[in-house]
């Protein structure tokens, strides 16, 4: 019986071969976005989980006048000496650029940092080589990734070797790890031990509120109530820095599975934050990717079913029971079932790689044949086999012989067509995706190309390594041709990192407000374009000048009570000493979209002057870098020239959404090319339907138009009617993400109708082949067909 119930499965798809290709096509693309999706979230919500003492390591970040994830380097030993109880406290020091010179070669490198003894004890770094307990115990000692000993060292043999660090820093090799997972908001290239760097830090470790970038590491003893220590952590603050600071800070314990995730920190460190809500809506849209396959499935089943209701009623009539037709039936459907997902694993392994690189990802086809995602695949297969063969094969067998033999049987849901519901479900899902993609894409755009209140065409920065050298290099830049002006300042407009408190007690302000400080020559408002709306700008003053002029933006003066910028000239405040205010400038955004704009202060201060922003002249800019690099390197022979477009720098704050918008997209098309195959079952089983019918009506002189129109009513009221249920439902989804941003783009009535109207437009042309064939068909034969 088994044999002959796969002769007759086989058979059938060999005759049925365009339905079997549009089934196990519209799976194969299910299965396959579903493994990838799988793959990409669980890598995306599993950040830093690897390590096995994930559950007992926390972060030390600062709550004073914003949430800071560094800490005063003066919190270490502090915290060692306070709670001798916990197991580990770790210093590390993260650095973004560093020269490395091994043998004659000089490298660029980038991510980096310094790192205590204590840091492999608290974090699992798969060590290949070298003493964990030692390897960073002194100073000039530096541990690779394995990926770093190849590239200095190639196949020698890396361990004991030296490379200098930045012309200052001889280090010996003392360690060789794996290279990091692509989940760890730690990606380093390699490990410098702290006790090289710790002599130059004496301010960073005696004052709170220096913070150099530090982060500080504990992990705690098992069972120890992380809440008591936290409970601790005001008392700590007044016993070591003072009542005064106990009041205004306050140091938090982030877990290190909720870094990656807590946007209250513009970043997680070297990585960006993103928000769980993110990916678990990628996970929904798997989900809506899979529930339109299974109704693909069940469409098609059931059209198929009609056409195979007389062999039915022939197996009935010759005595087969109910329980035989259901085996067979569903064994025909697992048969498909077990077909798409082999060819959905095939598929995922094939286009794995390519996903991974557009949505920046570090995930592999070796993650694919690992025994948790098998045994995805396999519970899968059974919950497709169970939810989409079970209701074609009971509907199959349950059909009466007499009717079955006359080919009259339809299919109703409680007074509606279960097609009808199917498709219903179908046209919603497709338009709440339709809807999220384009919410996300007028996200993406309102970012990168709203005004910033600064201009960053062709702006190129690059360090200063030697500011006594600056002069020198002002004069060779614009001596460049290709140069149409440069400005030498602490950081381009897009570069935060210098922050202090200010106060105006005579204007009521008499608690610390957190400001951005930048230091500023007399070229970078009209380099960078930035509008002076009141008094004058900065003018070059001497070094020994105690005279703080100043230039501040509008949230500044909003937040001293004035309305009009030229009221604020000549106003007093203090930070770090008085301050006077000689011009204020226009608002212009240096983070990310996600938080608003600071208030900011500009002033001039040379000795604080790191970066040359140079704005080329259109035309041969490769020429231009090339002969700035070569001026820069013959100035700063100990240093590698490394340069960033400003535009490739804002584009790095929003990687995360770019990868979001790319998954959208990607997945959001699958769905829609699913939910077609499945649209076009549709159309044929109501073509099959209404044979005679449209064979009746062009006898009685009915237009191809109006065949075509026959077919498309239902389709578009029902699209209308998934309308009303998907805009309320992607409204609420995607006004919750567009929450994470401070400023959002707006979700305007063109955003659903262009939704409804894309709807329309893919179900019309899914449908058109159809019911065109319907309508140009000879109504001769579709009368006589029975």
């Amino acid at each position: 019986m088994l044999k002959n119930y796969f002769m007759i499965a086989f058979r059938n798809m060999r005759r049925n071969a365009g339905y079997v290709l549009l089934n196990v096509m519209g799976l194969t693309l299910g299965v396959a976005a579903c493994l990838v999706i799988f793959l990409i979230t669980r890598n995306e919500l599993s950040y830093d989980r690897y390590h096995r003492k994930a559950d007992r390591i926390y972060r030390v970040t600062l709550n004073a006048l914003d949430f800071n994830s560094s800490v005063s380097m003066a919190v270490t030993p502090a915290l060692r000496n306070s709670f001798p109880e916990l197991e580990q406290v770790s210093q590390i020091w993260w650095q973004r650029h560093g020269m490395v010179q091994a043998g004659e070669e000089r490298y660029n490198e980038s991510d980096y940092m310094y790192a205590d003894g204590s840091f492999p004890a608290i974090f699992d770094l798969g060590w290949v080589a070298g003493n964990p307990a030692t390897a960073l115990a002194g100073p000039g000692s530096v541990v690779l990734t394995e990926s770093a000993a190849r590239k200095f060292f190639g196949n020698k043999q890396a361990m004991g070797q030296t490379l200098q660090l930045n012309s200052s820093y001889d280090l010996q090799v003392t360690g060789i790890v794996k290279d990091q997972p692509g989940n760890t908001h730690l990606p380093f290239r390699f490990l410098v031990s702290w006790k090289t760097v710790e002599p130059e830090m004496k301010v960073s470790l005696e004052n709170f509120y220096a913070i150099a970038g530090g982060n500080t590491f504990i992990l705690l003893p098992e069972h120890y109530d992380v809440k008591k220590l936290a409970a601790a952590m005001p008392s700590f603050i007044e016993r070591n820095w003072g009542k005064d600071i106990a009041e205004g800070a306050k140091l938090l314990l982030q877990p290190l599975k909720d870094i990656h995730f807590d946007q209250r920190y513009l970043t997680g460190g070297p990585t960006p934050t993103t928000s769980r809500t993110t990916y678990w809506a990628l996970a929904v849209v798997a989900l809506f990717i899979i529930i339109t396959a299974c109704i693909n499935f069940i469409n098609l089943a059931t059209a198929q079913a009609l056409k195979r209701a007389r062999e039915v009623g022939v197996r009935k009539a010759l005595g087969a029971n109910r329980l035989q037709l259901v085996r067979q039936f569903l064994g025909e459907t697992s048969i498909l079932v077990v077909l798409a997902i082999v060819l959905g694993l095939i598929l995922a392994l094939t286009f794995l790689p390519h996903t991974a690189a557009v949505l920046d990802v570090q995930v592999t086809n070796q993650q694919l044949l690992q025994p948790s995602v098998l045994g995805l695949l396999a519970a899968l297969a059974v919950a497709v086999i169970l939810t989409a063969g079970l209701y074609p094969a009971f509907v199959q067998s349950s059909f009466k012989p007499v009717e079955s033999l006359k080919s009259n049987t339809t299919i109703r849901f409680k007074g509606l067509g279960l097609r009808k519901t199917l498709v219903f479900v179908q046209f919603a899902i497709s338009q709440v995706l339709i809807i999220g993609t384009l919410v996300v894409a007028n996200q993406m755009d309102f970012f990168k190309n709203q005004e910033l209140g600064f201009s960053k065409e062709g702006v190129v920065t690059f360090p200063i390594p030697d500011r006594g050298k600056k002069e020198v290099l002002l004069q060779q830049l614009r001596a460049n041709p290709g140069v149409a002006d440069v400005t030498l300042s602490s950081g381009a407009p897009t570069y935060n990192n210098n922050f202090a408190p200010f106060n105006a007690p005579q204007l009521g302000i008499d608690k610390d407000d957190v400001t951005e400080l930048k230091f500023i020559d007399d070229k970078f408002l009209s380099l960078f374009n930035i509008k002076l709306l009141a008094g004058r700008a900065l003018m070059k003053t001497a070094p020994g000048d105690t005279l703080r002029n100043v230039l501040v933006n509008e949230s500044l003066i909003a937040k001293l009570g004035y309305r009009k910028p030229e009221d604020a000239i000549g106003t007093t405040f203090y930070s770090g000493g008085p301050a006077i205010i000689q011009g204020v400038v226009a608002d212009f955004q240096s983070e990310s979209k996600h938080k608003k704009r600071r208030p900011c202060i500009l002033m001039y201060h040379e000795n604080l002057f790191f970066t040359a922003s140079v704005k080329l002249r259109s035309g041969n800019t490769r020429a231009t870098i090339s002969r700035i690099e070569k001026d820069w390197s013959a100035l700063f022979p100990a240093s590698l020239f490394h340069y960033e477009f400003i535009d490739d720098h804002i584009a790095g704050m929003y990687r995360q959404e770019d990868k979001v918008y790319a998954a959208f997209r990607l997945f959001s098309i699958l769905a829609i090319i699913i939910g077609c195959l499945g649209l076009y079952g549709l159309v044929s089983y109501a073509a099959m339907q209404r044979t005679k019918e449209v064979g009746i009506r062009k006898v009685l002189g009915a237009s191809p138009f109006h065949i075509l129109s026959l077919f498309g009513r239902e389709f578009f009221v029902l699209i209308a009617l998934a309308f009303l249920v998907a805009a309320p439902l992607a409204w609420f989804i995607m006004h919750r993400w567009l929450e994470n941003f401070a400023y959002q783009t707006s979700m305007g009535a063109g955003v659903f109708m262009a939704a409804i109207g894309a709807s329309a437009g893919i179900a019309a042309l899914t449908m058109a082949y159809q019911s065109i064939k319907a309508a140009l068909s000879n109504p001769l034969r579709s009368i006589r067909t029975d």
